[in-house]
C-alpha cells in the first residue's frame, strides 16, 4: 500500500521579481518610427514541490543490488528512508530569468498604408515553471535529491516571434460609390516551437525512484522530421535508462545496479512552430451624411497551415514508449518508430494552448455607423 502526504516547507518565503528594460526610439521619418529594447526579469524563491521521500542515485544503486529488479511500485518497499510513502514538500526554492530582445517597426498613415512589424528574440529559463505539475517536471524536479538540474528552458520559453500587420486604403477613383473605400488588413505571426521532454507515462520504475514518469537517456543524435506530424520526432533516440536483457518494456530486466535516472535534460527539445496569416478586404460605403455601412471578407489562416498544439498535449506528456520499445543496435532499449503529435491549439484541452490550429475560416460582416 502506498500513500501521499503533502507538507509545506517551514521556512517557505515569499516570492519575489526583478523587472528591467531600456528602450531606445528614433524617428526615420515623419511617419515611420523604429524603437529597439532590452526586456529582463528574475524571479526569487519561486514555489515548486520535491518529493522528499525520494531515493538518491546510490540508495537506488545499493538496494538493486541487494534485492533484485522489480516492478513500478515495489521499490518502495525496500530499504528507503520512508518505506512506501511518498511525501511531498512544497517550497520556495525555485528560480527563473527572463532575458528578450524586442524590436519594432511602425508606419501611421503613410499614402494609406498603416504598418506595425514586432519582432522579439527571447529565452525564458526557470528551474521550475510551475507550481502543480500539469506538466511532468514543470514543478517536481525528475531527481528531487538534486533539483537544480532541473535548470533549463521554460515550459513557456519561445525563442523567436514575428508580427506583422499591415493596412492598405487604397485611394478614391472619382466621384463612384463602386470604385472609392476599399482597402484591406492583413496579420502574419510567426513563432518558434515550445520546449518540451520525453517522459515515460508510467509504463515502469525503469529508474527505481518509484515516480513513473522517468525520463530516458539519449543515446543518438535528436532527428526531427518537422514537416510529418505522424514522425515528428525519432523515437530511436530516447533509451530506457538501464541495461537490459531483454526488449519488453519491463524493469524487472535492468540488469541490477544499472538503474539510474535519465540524461535527458529537462525542456531540451523544440516542439512545432506556429505559422499564421489572416487576411481582411472591406468596402466603406457612405449611405447618407450619417449612416455608413463596412462590408468585410475576412479569411483566417488563409493559407490553410495546419498548426499543432506542444508535444505535451493532449495527454500532458511526451511519450518516448509511444509505440513501445525494441532494441537498438547497442544493445540498448529504446523506442519505436516516430513520436506522432496528438493535436492542435484549437481542439487541445484548455483551447487554445498555441493559437488557431484549425483550417482556413472565412467570414462575411457588415457594419453600420451613425
Amino acid at each position: 500500500m502506498e500513500c501521499d502526504i503533502f507538507t509545506v516547507d517551514r521556512h517557505i518565503h515569499t516570492p519575489y521579481m526583478e523587472n528591467y528594460n531600456l528602450n531606445l526610439q528614433q524617428q526615420l521619418a515623419n511617419k515611420v518610427v523604429l524603437q529597439v529594447g532590452y526586456v529582463g526579469s528574475q524571479g526569487h524563491r519561486l514555489f515548486r514541490f520535491r518529493d522528499i521521500s525520494q531515493p538518491s542515485q546510490a540508495t537506488i544503486t545499493a538496494s538493486d543490488l541487494a534485492n533484485g529488479v522489480s516492478s513500478y511500485g515495489v521499490p518502495r518497499t525496500f530499504n528507503f528512508p520512508y518505506g512506501s510513502f511518498y511525501i511531498m514538500q512544497e517550497e520556495s526554492t525555485a528560480k527563473s530569468n527572463y532575458n528578450a530582445l524586442q524590436t519594432s517597426l511602425r508606419v501611421n498613415q503613410w499614402r494609406g498604408i498603416t504598418s506595425i512589424v514586432n519582432y522579439t528574440w527571447s529565452h525564458s529559463q526557470d528551474t521550475a515553471s510551475d507550481l502543480e505539475d500539469f506538466e511532468p517536471n514543470a514543478a517536481q524536479p525528475y531527481d528531487s535529491t538534486r533539483p537544480n538540474l532541473e535548470y533549463g528552458n521554460s515550459n513557456f520559453d519561445v525563442r523567436n516571434r514575428f508580427t506583422w500587420v499591415f493596412g492598405y486604403q487604397l485611394p478614391n477613383m472619382g466621384l463612384s460609390r463602386i470604385k472609392n473605400g476599399w482597402g484591406f488588413t492583413s496579420t502574419l505571426t510567426l513563432q518558434s516551437g515550445q520546449p518540451f521532454q520525453m517522459n515515460y507515462n508510467f509504463e515502469d520504475d525503469f529508474s527505481g525512484a518509484g515516480e513513473g514518469i522517468d525520463r530516458p537517456d539519449v543515446v543518438g543524435p535528436i532527428v526531427y522530421h518537422k514537416s510529418d506530424p505522424r514522425n515528428f520526432i525519432d523515437l530511436s533516440s530516447f533509451a530506457v535508462p538501464c541495461t537490459v536483457t531483454a526488449a519488453t518494456g519491463s524493469a524487472s530486466d535492468c540488469v541490477p545496479g544499472t538503474r539510474h535516472f535519465g540524461n535527458e535534460r529537462r525542456n531540451s527539445l523544440v516542439g512545432p512552430a506556429y505559422k499564421n496569416w489572416d487576411l481582411a478586404i472591406y468596402k466603406d460605403t457612405a449611405i447618407t451624411e450619417r449612416l455608413n455601412v463596412q462590408l468585410r471578407a475576412e479569411f483566417f489562416n488563409i493559407v490553410n497551415h495546419p498548426n499543432f498544439a506542444s508535444p505535451f498535449l493532449p495527454l500532458f506528456i511526451a511519450d518516448p514508449a509511444q509505440n513501445g520499445f525494441g532494441l537498438s543496435g547497442s544493445g540498448r532499449e529504446v523506442g519505436s518508430g516516430g513520436f506522432a503529435l496528438g493535436a492542435t491549439g484549437d481542439v487541445g484541452i484548455g483551447n487554445p494552448f498555441l493559437g488557431g490550429g484549425g483550417p482556413r475560416g472565412i467570414q462575411l460582416a457588415a457594419k453600420f455607423t451613425f
